[in-house]
């Protein structure tokens, strides 16, 4: 459009220009809160209850969102891993799993193991999967009154259930819903972390005996070597050019909470996590043994989904597929969802593509 007045000056530009001004302004101003701590984004909202605490593991029991009689007969327990902190469940109203969840009739508890001091570096993963988990469970099924239950393990927390599913056969277990699961370590060339953890190069022992636990700080920096552009420039680079959009900026802020929310790995279990797992592939091999029991993981005969992300880096797909030949059940599922590690379960899609799937598999095996 050509200004009259001024033969040649284009109005249309300049009231582009100016809307391009103010969009800056605003991102400016929320740049500045943003980075000062004035501007907070609420996390972990949905009202919940603490019902039992172990050391340092605390079961939480989140308060129904549906009447008795409309909700599932059998209860869900949420397990993430031992690394970081398992609000990513209930990240922030409107993106939480947990509120999801209670909406769709489910009676909903989540175990926390807390956070490791140098008294917990003797730790080990048969404390965790044999020890802390059935205590919880043992809660679970007291509060809850029911016999049977349903387990949701992610990441490590997904290791952790698969061990447990194993050599627990007959405590109630209804339902096991396994999340980006690294169990099988077989596959050095598509598993980066299995060449970093080699011996030649990482010398765990030498680090322990340092440290007591490994600190969550070095996990971290691991998981963003992988992808060092994404993680180091291009989350902050997608932050600037959206300062001026509040809900992308309340996004970025709350996963940005729980991304550094760092919690330590217990040194003993961190050992048998590098050892065991990655150099040895004790699981998949069958001679991993915990408490003198061998973990069969054939002996798993529950209904299995093992949901699996399309661009996981952190575990490849490699490390979680195999299982499914691997197992004694016959109802089984294998849940290929698009999205990477986090994302799929925390991500802006989450509740249309991820959310839904589990809902509807676990509601026709929970009454």
């Amino acid at each position: 459009m050509t200004n009259t007045k001024y033969p040649g000056f284009d109005s249309e530009a300049l009231l582009k220009f100016r809307a391009e001004i103010e969009r800056f302004a605003r991102g400016a101003q929320r740049g500045a809160q943003l980075a000062t701590g004035k501007l907070q984004t609420k996390i972990a909202q949905t009202p919940k209850e603490t019902v039992w605490t172990l050391n340092k593991a605390t079961l939480y029991h989140y308060y129904p969102h549906v009447p008795a009689e409309q909700r599932h007969r059998v209860p869900l327990l949420l397990v993430f891993a031992l690394i970081n902190r398992p609000y990513i469940f209930d990240l922030r109203p409107g993106n939480s799993f947990v509120e999801f969840m209670l909406q769709r009739g489910y009676d909903v508890y989540l175990l926390d193991w807390g956070t490791a001091g140098p008294e917990d570096k003797h730790l080990r993963f048969e404390d965790y999967a044999l020890d802390l988990l059935p205590r919880a469970i043992r809660k679970l099924k007291a509060h809850s009154g029911s016999r049977e239950f349903s387990l949701l393990g992610w990441c490590i927390g997904a290791t952790l259930v698969t061990i447990y599913a194993a050599l627990r056969q007959h405590d109630g277990l209804k339902n096991l819903i396994l999340l980006t699961a690294p169990l099988d370590f077989s596959d050095r060339s598509a598993v980066p972390y299995s060449i970093w953890l080699d011996s030649e190069y990482f010398n765990v022992d030498g680090l322990l005996n340092a440290v007591d636990n490994m600190p969550g700080e070095m996990i971290d920096w691991g998981n963003k070597m992988l992808k060092p552009y994404e993680n180091f420039v291009g989350s902050y680079v997608r932050l600037w050019e959206n300062l001026d959009n509040p809900s992308v900026v309340e996004s970025w802020q709350a996963m940005n909470t729980w991304v550094t929310d760092l919690t330590p790995f217990a040194g003993a279990a961190f050992r048998e996590w590098v050892v065991w797992f990655y150099r040895e592939n004790r699981l998949m091999n069958g001679t991993l043994q915990m408490k003198g029991q061998t973990v069969d993981v054939s002996k798993i005969t529950v209904p299995l989904l093992n949901v699996i992300a399309t661009a996981d880096h952190i575990v490849p797909n490699v490390q979680s597929i195999s299982i499914m030949d691997r197992v004694g059940s016959t109802d089984k599922k294998l849940l290929s969802v698009q999205g990477g590690h986090i994302g799929i379960m925390a991500g802006s899609g989450a509740r249309k593509r991820t959310w839904p799937q589990i809902d509807e598999w676990l509601a026709a095996r929970s009454d």
